[in-house]
């Protein structure tokens, strides 16, 4: 299975460019999370945290 489809990549012109596309979009993905999760506030995380726990229906704190 393998060799077939290694045999397939080979003749694709410009594939090394494909892992480093892959690459640059998990590292861009989890530097954007980590960033969100860096600059939330401590209340938004805490309310959401106790919205499995609740049970009344979810109000949004902006209105």
């Amino acid at each position: 299975m393998l060799k077939f489809v290694k045999s397939h990549l080979e003749t694709i012109d410009g594939v090394a460019t494909y892992p480093l596309i892959s690459l640059m979009l998990f590292f861009v993905f989890f530097v954007l999370l980590f960033w969100w999760v860096a600059t939330t506030s401590k209340a938004h995380i805490k309310e959401m945290s106790e919205m499995p726990l609740d049970d009344q229906p979810h109000k949004p704190s902006d209105q």
